[in-house]
């Protein structure tokens, strides 16, 4: 989707796109993206888009701090900023009648990747946390959360063979409890189905 859909298509992939085809009332791959993997996709699979599929994320998962070190940071209120920032950007295009409006969009997607990966790098290494963007920037995440919450995929925890050591809390890269079946369990939404704590627990109670 970025090299060929992005790149060689000239369509933004990103949300900035999305609100775009979406205002045009143009049916494009863009659209079908979100819908499927970013919208009630996630009603069966929550954020598995973040863990397998993301292109930000796959940079930033060659980053050395793939198990955060620290207690998460309470920053999560920047990605409405940004997700309100890509819808009144593509708004202001329409209101001010800017001519040529596709290739404003297709620089934009450029610029936009950019900057999210300049960005993400950055947040990576300041908070020792390569999801770092994950959790406080990515504006898609507004997307993603609410539907997250109702996933029919999720990661259980059998209670009888849990010894509670704490393994899993401590390499899960999104600071998801997965030893709570609660659909309430702490940062339950931001779980992107990395397996991590199914492959490092020591029982086999996940």
């Amino acid at each position: 989707m970025l090299i060929y859909l992005g790149l060689i298509c000239n369509e933004n992939m990103q949300i900035e796109g999305f609100w775009y085809y979406l205002f045009t009332g143009v049916f494009e791959a863009t659209t079908i993206h979100y819908a499927v993997a970013k919208i009630f996709g996630p009603l069966l699979f929550g954020r598995g888009w973040c863990g397998y599929a993301c292109w930000t994320a796959m940079v930033l998962d060659f980053l050395p701090y793939k198990s955060p070190s620290q207690p998460r940071k309470n920053l999560g209120w920047i990605r409405y900023i940004t997700f309100t920032f890509s819808i009144v950007f593509v708004a202001s295009l329409f209101l001010a009648k800017v001519g040529n409006i596709e290739r404003i969009m297709f620089w934009a997607f450029i610029v936009g990747n950019l900057a999210y990966y300049a960005v993400g790098i950055a947040l990576a290494f300041a908070f020792k946390d390569n999801r770092a963007f994950c959790k406080y920037i990515c504006p898609i995440t507004v997307f993603l959360k609410p539907m997250s919450y109702f996933s029919v995929l999720r990661i259980k925890c059998d209670k009888d063979k849990c010894i509670s050591c704490g393994k899993c809390k401590r390499v899960c890269p999104m600071n998801v409890d997965v030893t709570d079946n609660s659909r309430k369990r702490k940062n339950g939404t931001e779980c992107i189905l990395c397996m991590e704590c199914v492959r490092n627990c020591p029982k086999d109670a996940l």
